[in-house]
C-alpha cells in the first residue's frame, strides 16, 4: 500500500514553518499528486486565536490574534480541485478549553464554525470531508461528546454524502511513562466508539506512540473495533520521528516507514494517510531529509524522481509587497 493521503498543519503547533506563498503551496500539491496523494485533511482551520482564513465566527467567540494576510481555505480548496484532490476541512480545537471543562463552549464554536465554512465553501467540489481535530487517547466522556456532537452537527449540514474523520492516538510507552496495555486500549475505545457511532465515518489511528513490534497487534485491534462499529479504518502514519532523544520532530527514517506501511498492509486497512507530507515528506520541505525521504519513497515504488521546480523558482522570487524583485 502507498501513502494517498496527508494531513495539512498551516496553524503551526509542534513543527517548523515552511513560510510558503501560494506559489510554494502549489509546487508542493503537485508533488503529493505526482506520488499519488488523492486527499488532502486540514488538521486545524481554527486553532485558539488562529484561522487560516478571516472567520467572522472566530472573531465573536475568542477573537483572531494573527494577521490573515490571504485566505489559505479557499487556496487549498482550488489547488484540491485542481489537482483532482478531495480536502476535509478541519475544525476548531483549544486543548486548554478542552480539558478545562468548557466542551460545551468548544462544541458551540464548532458549530458556528463549520456553519460559516460550509456557507463560505461548500460550493467548492473539493470540499469533501469534515475533520474533527479532537485528538483523544483513552477514554474521556466529555471528549467524545464532543466528538459526537461536533460530527453530528456536520452530518446535520451535508447529510451522509460528507464523511466524519478523526484521527487518535495510543498512549503508548513513546509519549507516556504509564503505558496502556493493549487490553486498556481495546476496551476503553469499545466505549469511546458507541459513543460515536452514528456520528464518525472514518478513524484513522496514529500510529506513532507505540514500539514498532507492538504496532501490528494495536492495528488488528483497532481494525477489529472499527469493523464492529461500521466505520471505515485507516492508518495515519507518522512520517516523523518520535525516537530522537533531543529533536522534536525530524522526517522518520526511511526503514520506519517502510515498516509502517508494512503493518497497515497486512492488517488491510483501507487507506494510508500521514501526518504529514509538506514538513517531513516534500521535495520542498525546510529539512532537507525530507527530500530524501521523498526520493527513497518513490525509488522504492518506482516512481519518476520529481523534477524540482523550487531550484529555479527560489533564485527569481519577486517580493511584490515591497516592490523589490531579485
Amino acid at each position: 500500500m502507498r501513502i494517498t493521503g496527508t494531513f495539512i498543519d498551516e496553524i503551526t503547533v509542534d513543527i517548523p514553518s515552511n513560510n510558503w506563498s501560494a506559489r510554494h503551496w502549489a509546487m508542493d500539491f503537485r508533488a503529493m499528486k505526482h506520488i499519488g496523494i488523492d486527499t488532502v485533511i486540514i488538521i486545524r482551520s481554527g486553532y485558539q486565536n488562529k484561522c487560516i482564513f478571516d472567520s467572522q465566527a472566530l472573531k465573536k467567540h475568542v477573537g483572531l490574534m494573527m494577521p490573515v494576510f490571504e485566505d489559505l481555505f479557499e487556496l487549498f480548496l482550488s489547488l484540491a480541485q485542481e489537482n483532482d484532490m478531495d480536502l476535509y476541512f478541519g475544525t476548531y480545537d483549544d486543548y486548554e478549553m478542552q480539558h478545562s471543562g468548557n466542551h460545551k463552549k468548544l462544541i458551540q464554536i464548532n458549530k458556528d464554525f463549520i456553519d460559516e465554512a460550509w456557507s463560505r465553501y461548500g460550493s467548492y467540489d473539493s470540499f469533501k470531508g469534515w475533520y474533527v481535530t479532537q485528538e483523544l487517547a483513552t477514554k474521556d466522556e466529555h471528549g467524545a461528546e464532543c466528538i459526537r456532537d461536533v460530527g453530528l452537527h456536520c452530518k446535520s449540514i451535508t447529510g451522509q454524502d460528507l464523511p466524519v474523520l478523526i484521527s487518535p492516538f495510543i498512549a503508548g510507552r513513546k509519549q507516556f511513562d504509564n503505558p496502556i496495555t493493549l487490553e486498556q486500549h481495546e476496551n476503553q475505545w469499545d466505549y469511546m466508539l458507541s459513543v460515536m457511532q452514528g456520528a464518525v465515518d472514518i478513524v484513522a489511528f496514529q500510529d506513532g506512540n507505540v514500539d514498532y513490534h507492538e504496532l501490528p497487534e494495536y492495528i488488528a485491534a483497532n481494525k477489529k473495533l472499527l469493523d464492529k462499529y461500521g466505520m471505515h479504518s485507516w492508518s495515519n502514519l507518522e512520517t516523523f520521528d518520535r525516537d530522537m532523544p533531543y529533536l522534536r520532530f525530524p522526517p522518520t527514517d526511511w526503514r520506519k516507514l517502510w515498516w509502517k506501511l508494512d503493518a497497515a498492509e497486512k492488517t488491510e486497512v483501507e487507506k494510508i494517510i500521514t501526518f504529514e507530507f509538506s514538513s517531513f515528506m516534500s521535495p520542498y520541505s525546510c529539512w532537507p531529509s525530507a527530500h530524501n525521504l521523498y526520493d527513497r519513497y518513490c525509488d522504492y515504488f518506482g516512481i519518476e524522481r520529481l523534477q524540482r521546480e523550487a531550484e529555479n523558482a527560489s533564485q527569481n522570487r519577486q517580493f511584490t509587497a515591497s516592490g523589490v524583485s531579485g
